[in-house]
């Protein structure tokens, strides 16, 4: 898979940086993840990394609550994005891997504000590019912004890194015989309404004939062994 793909956008949810007394950040699991996406780069990818804020705040589910509405419970999500990626560009700087959060929504002081050029420009120079606050709208998720930037960076895959160790026929920790996939479409990944992604970032990488590697992110799987075919996972290519 290396030989292939050289560049890529790297999606991790925000709750695997949780605590398990469920704090919102967990430092021993911020630093493994930091120590893994260094030694993925230093083996010669270049990553750009979306994270999302589900440690922090939903803006979907708290909109269902009823009390705020999806705008402004969307834009608290893109807030949390930051303050993830912050602490993410902190862990990697302390690998001596140099970082960079640059945010969709503008706040100067605290981060650069996301733009396609300086982006790839600081890809090229093998620095890690966390891409924070979504596509900077509401109602989009941050499985699109990680495909839409993807697409945007000429990444050649999205990595989703997620509980389990690729797609599967149905939820494996409620199905004992659900079956995962080694390699399926994006139309298959579409038509069986597969949760791994949202339907939109499933039609964004087919449009853009976008890779899309979905793999666990928890030992003794790895960014890097995922990258590097040392670890199960399910391709999703046209």
């Amino acid at each position: 898979m290396s030989d292939e793909i050289k560049r890529v956008l790297v999606k991790l949810s925000g709750e695997a940086l949780a605590a398990p007394d469920g704090y919102w950040l967990y430092a021993q699991t911020l630093a493994h993840l930091a120590t893994d996406l260094a030694a993925t780069t230093r083996r010669g990818f270049e990553l750009a990394i979306v994270i999302g804020g589900g440690n922090i705040v939903r803006g979907a589910r708290m909109a269902q609550a009823g009390w705020i509405d999806r705008p402004t419970a969307d834009s608290m999500g893109m807030l949390a994005t930051v303050m993830n990626s912050l602490a993410l560009e902190t862990a990697l700087n302390a690998t001596g891997v140099s970082a960079r959060t640059m945010s969709a929504v503008s706040m100067p002081t605290i981060c650069e504000t996301y733009a396609r050029q300086p982006a790839l420009h600081y890809l090229q120079r093998k620095q890690v590019v966390l891409i924070a606050g979504g596509t900077g709208n509401p109602f989009f998720t941050t499985d699109t912004a990680a495909v839409l930037r993807a697409a945007e960076l000429r990444c050649d895959a999205v990595l989703k890194a997620t509980q389990v160790d690729g797609v599967y026929s149905a939820d494996p920790k409620l199905d004992p015989s659900a079956r995962r996939y080694d390699r399926i479409t994006h139309d298959e990944a579409i038509a069986r309404d597969l949760k791994v992604m949202d339907t939109a970032a499933f039609a964004l990488a087919r449009e853009n004939r976008l890779k899309v590697i979905v793999g666990s992110v928890h030992a003794p799987s790895s960014v890097e062994a995922i990258l590097s075919g040392e670890a199960p996972s399910t391709l999703v290519a046209p």
